[in-house]
C-alpha cells in the first residue's frame, strides 16, 4: 500500500485478471508435484505397517509389531514441527527453491534406504533403529517441505489468487495418500498377498 501526495492511502494494483506467467505455472505445479511425491513417500510406511513391523521388529507379537511400528510412524510425524522451523530458518537464508530441493532429497532418499534397508533378522537391533532414524529424517523433511511449498507457491502467485493457488499444496498431499495406496494396491495384486508380504516385494513402493 502507498500513500499519495494528498493523503490519500491508494491500493496495489489489481492483477489477479492477468494472465499467469510461465515462471508461476512453473512453481506452483512443481511445488504442487513435490509435495504429491513427498505424501507418498511419507504415507507408505503407516499403510504398511503390519508388514514393516514383521520385518524390523520380529521377536515380539503381532500386536507389539503393529504397535512398534505406528510409534515408529507417530517419530515422523512428532518432529514435523522442528522441520518446519529448520527449514523455514534455511528458507529464509538461501531461499524456497533451494530448500524445497533439499528436502525433496531428504525425503526421497529416506524412503528409498527404507526400501533397501535389511530386517532384524540380518541386521539385529541395528535395523529398528536405523528404520526409525530415516522416519526422524523423513518427518523433518515433510514439515520443511510442507510449509515450505506453501510459502513458495504464496510468493509467486498472482495477486488476489494466492489462496486458490495455495490451497493445491493441501489437496496435492491427499493425491499422495490415494498414490500410496494405488502402488500397494497394484503391487500386492500383481505377485500376490504372501509374496509381498514375505519376498520383499513390499519394498517395490519404498524403491519407486
Amino acid at each position: 500500500m502507498s500513500v499519495a501526495a494528498g493523503g490519500v492511502a491508494q491500493q496495489p494494483p489489481d492483477v489477479s485478471g492477468r494472465p499467469m506467467t510461465p515462471e508461476e505455472r512453473k512453481v506452483i505445479f512443481a511445488s504442487s508435484l513435490g509435495t504429491v511425491f513427498e505424501w507418498y513417500d511419507f504415507y507408505i510406511f503407516g499403510t504398511l505397517a503390519a508388514v514393516v513391523g514383521k520385518q524390523f521388529f520380529a521377536p515380539l507379537s503381532t500386536t507389539a509389531q503393529f504397535i512398534m511400528t505406528l510409534l515408529a510412524f507417530a517419530a515422523g510425524v512428532a518432529v514435523r514441527p522442528f522441520g518446519a522451523v529448520i527449514f523455514g530458518r534455511i528458507g529464509d537464508i538461501v531461499g524456497r527453491k533451494y530448500t524445497f530441493l533439499i528436502t525433496i532429497t531428504i525425503m526421497g532418499t529416506s524412503t528409498f534406504l527404507i526400501g533397501l534397508l535389511p530386517g532384524y533378522t540380518t541386521w539385529g537391533i541395528a535395523a529398528p533403529v536405523i528404520l526409525i532414524s530415516l522416519r526422524l529424517l523423513q518427518g523433518l523433511a515433510l514439515g520443511g517441505e510442507y510449509g515450505g511449498a506453501a510459502t513458495y507457491v504464496a510468493e509467486h502467485a498472482p495477486h488476489g489468487r494466492r489462496g486458490y493457488f495455495t490451497s493445491w499444496i493441501q489437496t496435492t498431499a491427499t493425491v499422495g495418500l490415494f498414490m500410496a495406496l494405488l502402488v500397494i494396491l497394484g503391487t500386492r495384486t500383481w505377485v500376490g498377498e504372501d509374496a509381498f508380504a514375505n519376498s520383499g516385494w513390499w519394498r517395490l513402493p519404498f524403491l519407486l
